[in-house]
């Protein structure tokens, strides 16, 4: 491949060259044509040579060809022109001058002058034939260029570049496993073959963004020793009418040359959607190519050496002809690290950047639940920018930290914000905290802040305590209370709403909608009502049935509705309750902008000794009323 690039540079180079040189010998020859020198322009000065010649005044004269060079006794020169075909002794004679009076000189440019003429009149000629040459190699060019678009555009795995090996990869150990007896099935075919065992025909690494699915493929053509063709979906794709097909039948004819080897198509949800779907008909580019691959990888001619690994976030999208037994055999599912697989991704990445003492890997782990491996590696990546623009010599925890939440929620802005702005927004966070605190289910509050990031204009992180793969009812219940926190800080303590709690309310929609038509959490029962839903795992774009009737669809409306105001309205009856603690926890907010876990708890505790005080010291209602019957006695 890289000799192909390197060739079709130096044609293009030469090209260039050739048209350049075609271009200034145009330009030379019409400027020898149309315009006339110098010399030519004082033709009428020979009467004058010849007056000087008379009167003595002519040391030397020079004659080249028509020109004539006479340099006087004074030093100046003086040139002339002569007519062609009469020599310069004629002249001489015809005005009475004798030869001898004076010096002078001919040199004969018969030859030269000659030359001249020959390149003159053969020079258009010649112009004419190199520009039909150059025009014919460009059309040649171009109809090369038109067969190449049916060639396929895989990279070769190349040995000598830097290898991802399967110890470069962490956090997936299951689908380590999995492709590892894939590279032992092309390195050791004959081990499996003597019990019968086929060697599969496609691995299908499916998976969400950010988990190392193309790392793992790289990792494979590490291992494997054997010819790596790595290609995108995308590109079998072109303008031009079967190109796919052709780029899919080239990929495979040089993988078998090869074989046993191994092709990587990245993103294969790109070309491999089920059929049927397209408009007008579905006979399109895309679906001719992805003939061809099913084709190749289970057709008539069998292909037992060489292995197709796919990768795609989209699998629910895949043609099912594309991923049945004999196509993609294996189907290798990765899934976000868990506590453990995030430990080993953060020691591998953190090989070259020198950690300070105070850094305590189980803790990063634990802080990050949700983060993909991508997430960790631009964090670990953000955390030593940010020491190096401190000047430090090692990436502390505080940069960690600082990387994580740069990560997750996006860098820090500074702006102005007036102090009614800053109120209002402290309060909102102050009554996230609370709520999420007051409720039995909840993970603890990591930090509040009302420092802006990103969209955001403050912040109440809020990260669970373990890796949870499954939620109940009564957790997802006060997650949409907590995340109903903030607006019910803002109707208790101002009568008025802001605009901050949209992205609040949105989520807290997608849970209730989510509980209701997906995971049948509502009075309507064990239903399912919803097709599309908001998960990238969910349905396919067309053919898509008819959700629900009306009828059933207000029900929906209703459940979502009753979900939202319930948890809203319960959110507001522990703000009132906790009153004090949220003015605590707000004041607190206003003078310091961000507060730890740690801080919040001691504010927390030391707003229940005030509320206990003020409850012990505040007399009750019956003691007033004794006290006044009392009086009136």
């Amino acid at each position: 491949m890289e000799s192909l690039k390197k060739q079709g540079k130096n044609q293009n180079t030469l090209r260039t060259i050739i048209l350049y040189v075609l271009i200034a010998l145009v330009a030379t020859f019409f400027i020898i044509s149309f315009f006339p020198t110098k010399e030519g322009s004082s033709a009428k000065g020979l009467s004058k040579v010849l007056t000087l010649i008379k009167e003595d005044k002519v040391k030397e004269v020079k004659v080249e060809g028509s020109t004539i060079t006479a340099q006087l006794k004074d030093g100046t020169k003086l040139k002339s022109i002569k007519e062609e075909g009469v020599s310069f002794a004629e002249i001489l004679k015809d005005s009475s001058i004798d030869p001898k009076s004076f010096t002078w000189s001919v040199k004969d440019t018969s030859t030269s002058r000659t030359l001249f003429n020959l390149a003159a009149t053969f020079l258009p000629v010649l112009i004419i034939v190199g520009f039909f040459i150059f025009f014919l190699r460009q059309a040649r060019g171009a109809g090369d260029n038109i067969l190449s678009f049916a060639r396929s555009r895989a990279k070769t795995f190349n040995k000598d570049k830097p290898i991802t090996k399967f110890t470069d990869v962490a956090g997936v150990d299951e689908a380590k496993q999995e492709l590892a007896e894939v590279v032992q099935f092309l390195k050791h075919p004959e081990k499996f073959r003597a019990l019968g065992a086929k060697i599969p025909k496609g691995v299908l690494i499916i998976g969400p963004s950010g988990v190392g699915k193309t790392l793992l493929a790289r990792a494979v053509a590490g291992e494997a020793g054997v010819p790596f063709y790595s290609i995108a979906g995308s590109e079998f794709m072109e303008m031009l009418v079967g190109v796919g097909a052709s780029r899919a039948r080239d990929l495979f004819e040089t993988a078998k040359k090869s074989a046993p080897a191994i092709i990587f198509i990245d993103e294969i949800d790109s070309i491999g959607r089920q059929r049927g779907l397209g408009i007008g008909g579905g006979h399109d580019e895309r679906e001719q190519t992805l003939n061809q691959i099913l084709v190749e990888m289970d057709g008539f001619e069998p292909n037992d050496n060489v292995i197709v690994m796919a990768a795609t976030n989209r699998p629910d999208m895949l043609d099912p002809a594309l991923i049945r037994p004999g196509r993609f055999d294996r189907r290798v599912a990765l899934d976000l690290p868990d506590i453990e697989g995030r430990k080993a991704i953060i020691k591998i990445h953190s090989r070259n950047k020198p950690l300070s003492t105070d850094v305590d890997l189980d803790k990063i782990a634990k802080r990050t639940v949700g983060f993909s491996g991508a997430d960790l590696e631009n964090m670990l990546n953000e955390a030593a920018i940010l020491a190096a623009r401190a000047n430090k010599k090692q990436v502390e925890a505080r940069d960690l930290e600082e990387a994580a939440l740069k990560v997750q929620l996006g860098p820090e802005r500074k702006r102005m914000t007036t102090d009614e702005e800053k109120k209002m927004t402290a309060y909102h966070e102050a009554g996230h905290a609370l709520v999420t605190k007051m409720l039995p289910h909840t993970d603890p509050v990591h930090r509040i802040s009302i420092v802006a990031r990103g969209p955001t204009g403050g912040h109440t992180l809020i990260p669970p305590a373990v890796d949870r793969y499954n939620e109940t009812k009564t957790r997802l219940l006060e997650t949409v209370t907590s995340l109903l926190g903030g607006r019910a800080a803002e109707e208790i303590e101002f009568k008025e709403f802001t605009v901050g709690a949209s992205s609040d309310i949105q989520r807290a929609t997608d849970i209730a909608r989510k509980m209701v038509t997906e995971f049948g959490m509502s009075s309507l029962g064990p239903l399912s009502t919803g097709v599309r839903g908001e998960s990238p795992w969910l349905a396919r774009e067309l053919g898509d049935p008819k959700p629900l009737s009306e009828h059933l669809a207000a029900k929906v409306d209703d459940e979502i509705k009753k979900i939202i105001d319930e948890s809203f309205e319960k959110a507001k009856k522990i703000l009132r309750e906790n009153k004090e603690k949220l003015n605590l926890v707000a004041s607190e907010l206003i003078k310091k902008e961000t507060l730890e876990g740690d801080e919040f708890e001691a504010l927390v505790e030391r707003g229940e000794k005030l509320h206990q005080v003020k409850e012990h010291m505040s007399p009750t209602t019956e003691d007033i009323e004794i006290g006044e019957t009392q009086k009136e006695e």
